[in-house]
């Protein structure tokens, strides 16, 4: 018989030639755990999905109320189904005005590519700027305002009229003109490296796209929901966009996307055509309930927020070696830059025989993430710091 990981390799759709091949039996808290009972440490969430760590009972507990309600009943946008309303409204308490309309749908990829085309048809324009080193997805639109040709060069033509800027680079913004519907911009550069650019160009930016009637879309897939330590990253800079998408955290461990804009720049998609973006699954009442559960969480205890740049600070202390060169990074959302490219993926690899799990950044590939649970304890990263700086010594 074959076993589950032959399986895997003949059935399973792969992404590379070197997955991690780990075999999971179930997940708590910031640990993993293979079905020998070897323990591994979740040191990047998912990516940023499982913020307060995995099966959290909270969000377990509405997913299975849920599931003995309903499930899927009809494409989104047709039925008025109780958790997407009451996520939409707390979505619309915790985000600035105007950000009050949510539009559910699967995943980050398609949160960019509704948010594309909402600003499309709202502006008349087709012009998209965004920038380089960027990573909004892997869907043909996302991917076309990717910032890094390596990973879209195989699959050209793609969207036309993408045209990319330096960030973090203010000379470069009059380039945003009245022919441009949209700027689509991560707050804070992930597969960059962890890029955090200053207030004062964040600041620019949003001017510069109100004097030319350009929508600004802020990419929250990656940073929302406490990952930077505030529940937004577009808090660090007092900077409001006109849309933003999420996705990962979102969920609490569900797969859910979502686009928020305001309320009449989302009324656009009502007409001129009538069902401007069309999703079956978008807003799933099993995820919705997750991650209402989730948000609810984050706002009733907003320790778990407010604690989470004295916990990257704990990384940072600890975190001290010769084969360190840095470490960047804003909350728990951490790039550890090593000597080469080389030695990090030797880490990874290493990292995870000895019970890490970690991962590269796409367009940083001599830095390794950290972006753990925002749950995890004090003790929790002392523990994990040792055992990084172990696997630092032993490669």
């Amino acid at each position: 018989m074959a076993t589950q990981r032959q399986l895997f390799l003949n059935h399973v759709g792969q992404t590379s030639p070197s997955p991690l091949m780990l075999e999971i039996e179930k997940a708590r808290g910031i640990y993993l755990y293979e079905k020998s009972g070897k323990r591994y440490v979740d040191l990047v969430s998912g990516v940023s999905v499982s913020n307060l760590g995995h099966n959290h009972p909270d969000i377990v507990a509405a997913v299975k109320d849920q599931v003995d309600k309903y499930m899927h009943l009809m494409v989104y946008g047709e039925i008025i189904q109780s958790p997407q309303v009451l996520l939409a409204e707390l979505l619309a308490k915790v985000l600035p005005f105007p950000l009050d309309c949510t539009y559910f749908v699967n995943s980050g990829s398609e949160a960019n590519e509704g948010a594309m085309k909402l600003a499309k048809r709202y502006t008349g324009r087709h012009k998209i700027i965004a920038f380089k080193n960027a990573y909004h997805g892997s869907t043909q639109g996302s991917l076309s305002v990717m910032g890094g040709e390596y990973f879209k060069q195989a699959y050209r033509p793609l969207l036309p009229g993408i045209s990319f800027l330096d960030f973090n680079n203010s000379e470069q913004l009059s380039e945003i003109d009245e022919s441009i519907a949209s700027v689509i911009v991560e707050p804070i550069q992930g597969e960059g490296g962890i890029i955090i650019p200053t207030k004062e160009y964040m600041q620019a930016l949003r001017k510069q796209c109100n004097n030319n009637g350009v929508l600004l879309i802020f990419d929250e897939v990656q940073t929302g929901f406490g990952r930077t330590g505030k529940m937004f990253a577009m808090q660090h800079f007092d900077v409001v966009p006109d849309i933003v998408s999420f996705a990962k955290g979102l969920g609490g461990g569900m797969p859910i996307g979502a686009f928020v804009s305001s309320k009449e720049i989302m009324d656009s998609f009502m007409t001129n055509p009538v069902l401007g973006h069309i999703t079956t699954f978008g807003g799933h009442p099993v995820s919705c309930a997750a991650g209402l559960a989730s948000l609810k969480i984050l706002v009733e205890q907003p320790e778990i927020i407010s604690s989470v740049a004295e916990k990257a600070e704990r990384f940072v202390k600890h975190l001290v070696h010769p084969k360190i060169k840095q470490i960047r990074g804003i909350g728990l959302l951490m790039a550890v830059e090593l000597e080469t490219n080389k030695m990090a993926w030797d880490f990874i690899y290493k990292a995870a025989e000895m019970g890490v799990i970690t991962d590269p950044f796409l367009f940083c590939e001599s830095c390794i993430r950290i972006a753990p649970p925002l749950t995890i304890t004090m003790d929790e990263i002392d523990e994990v710091c040792v055992l990084i700086l172990d696997v630092l010594d032993k490669l």
